[in-house]
């Protein structure tokens, strides 16, 4: 039997989601196949949430009643920091450890929107037109509205689950929009507003095969897909999409070709609008939620699988082909 850490919760405003994203793992991976062990990674302090056992991060083990663990690999359930932007990733290649989620430079590239947009347009992926903005530079607030349009978004540029996200619909509102990013992000992502349909796109690799999953169409009750939307039941979601097969087969291409132009592994989900009948990228999200709400279970169902089939197909992955030894 396979010794499993499954890490969540993290130093970002997003811990609360990936402890409960962290929870759906544990009570989801095959106890006949694998111990389990939840550890909590807040700051530096990393521990084993059912017995408060710290890590002993020389070995990354747990001595726990007279025994020391050792693990085959991670399961990678942090969204935000230390995982999900790459912090933690080069500690477990040091040593010799696999995980789930995409590497520590795929991750950090990933966690950054304004350069994931630079990469994703050489694979031709249509893009909304941006501006980066880094907190204590002067801006024209209306050259940018007039450049972008109005409304527009004003986003973290390395941050989650909607926090700090605002929709701008007056030049005034400009200005205050990005004072909510600056507790979150030193960078503001200003963003052209496209009015479309928002869908959500999962992706992940098995036995060298780049999968992708049921599309899912999100319908907010708020302005846009908030946190509020997101993990408070405030939106419709579903799966799969009502969508014709032409225009699910180009989302899901968009898809495979990002996941194979930044090199990813595990799951990752890709965000498009749809303007009409072409697919914009938002982002991409290399450790997507896992918790009762988020959409890959939903599309992990849709796809015909149980949870427990998909986490132990990432796990196995995972130990086959270890960051140096990719083939997908």
């Amino acid at each position: 039997m396979k010794n499993i850490a499954i890490l969540t919760g993290g130093n970002s405003a997003e811990r609360i989601i990936s402890l409960r994203s962290g929870q759906v793992v544990y009570e989801h991976l095959p106890t006949d196949r694998y111990r389990r062990f939840l550890i909590d990674v807040q700051g530096a302090d990393w521990r084993e949430m059912s017995t408060g056992t710290a890590i002993d991060k020389n070995s990354f083990s747990l001595t726990i009643g007279g025994e020391t663990v050792y693990f085959e690999a991670i399961f990678g359930a942090i969204h935000g920091s230390p995982l999900e932007d790459g912090k933690m990733q080069g500690y477990f290649d040091l040593l010799g450890i696999p995980y789930t989620c995409c590497d520590g430079f795929v991750s950090a590239l990933t966690m950054n929107k304004h350069l994931t947009k630079q990469i994703a347009a050489s694979t031709g992926v249509p893009l909304a037109p941006s501006v980066l903005v880094r907190r204590g530079e002067k801006i024209d607030a209306k050259a940018l509205t007039h450049r972008l349009g109005l409304p527009l978004f004003v986003k973290p540029n390395t941050y989650g689950s909607s926090f700090g996200v605002t929709k701008v619909k007056t030049v005034h509102e400009l200005t205050p929009a990005l004072e909510a990013v600056w507790p979150y992000d030193c960078e503001a992502i200003v963003e052209a507003f496209l009015p479309g349909r928002e869908f959500s796109s999962g992706v992940f690799c098995t036995r060298e095969e780049i999968v992708t999953l049921p599309i899912t169409e999100i319908i907010p009750e708020t302005e846009f897909f908030d946190y509020a939307a997101k993990y408070e039941g405030k939106s419709q979601e579903i799966t799969p999409a009502p969508l014709p097969d032409t225009l699910a087969r180009q989302c899901q291409e968009w898809s495979r070709q990002l996941y194979k132009a930044f090199n990813c592994r595990g799951v990752i989900r890709c965000d498009y609008i749809l303007v009409e009948e072409t697919f914009y990228l938002l982002e991409i999200n290399t450790i997507p939620g896992l918790s009762p709400a988020s959409i890959v279970p939903q599309q992990v169902r849709a796809f015909g699988w149980t949870l427990e089939e998909f986490f132990t197909c990432l796990l196995e992955e995972a130990m086959r082909y270890p960051p140096s030894k990719l083939k997908c």
